[in-house]
């Protein structure tokens, strides 16, 4: 990245636009094509010249090792999402316990979660810098936590069958 903040391929510079100010869809797109034809054109040499493969080398996915880390990681997911379920019901009495298990379950993993990619490519956009992007998740479950401690009770002697 260079001081004007246009992306950079080796030694090619690829130079960006905003679509702000300019007249109507026909310029928007004019500038668009244009954009396009610079990145397909020089930034497709540039990419070649830096190293970059046109494609991935399938002969060198390891495919047992992606299938090993990934079934790795839904353990670690339903090693989260078992005890969940149990202090959620624990947590609220019967007669409101779905809605009150549903909303800050859908909110977190649909809000947070949902919009995770989007956001974290907003940042990086607007920063230029890849790795600003981690910094929302990391974010996010700081507050989780700290929330968690300072608000969430203990829940393990809670009558979960008491009439309202």
């Amino acid at each position: 990245m260079n001081l004007a903040g246009d992306p950079e391929i080796g030694e090619t510079k690829i130079t960006s636009y905003t679509s702000k100010g300019l007249p109507g869809s026909r310029g928007q797109r004019a500038k668009g094509d244009a954009f396009k034809s610079q990145w397909r054109g020089g930034g497709g040499d540039a990419l070649k010249a830096a190293g970059y493969p046109a494609k991935a080398d399938m002969a060198k996915f390891d495919k047992v090792t992606v299938i090993a880390i990934l079934t790795y990681l839904v353990i670690l997911v339903t090693m989260v999402y078992g005890p969940i379920a149990a202090m959620l019901v624990e947590m609220f009495p019967t007669r409101i316990r779905y809605t009150s298990m549903s909303l800050p379950y859908h909110i977190g993993n649909g809000w947070f979660g949902g919009l995770l990619p989007t956001t974290a490519f907003a940042i990086v956009a607007q920063t230029g810098n890849m790795y600003n992007g981690l910094w929302y998740p990391i974010i996010v479950a700081g507050m989780t936590f700290v929330i968690g401690m300072l608000f969430v009770k203990e829940t393990k002697d809670v009558d979960i069958y008491a009439n309202d």
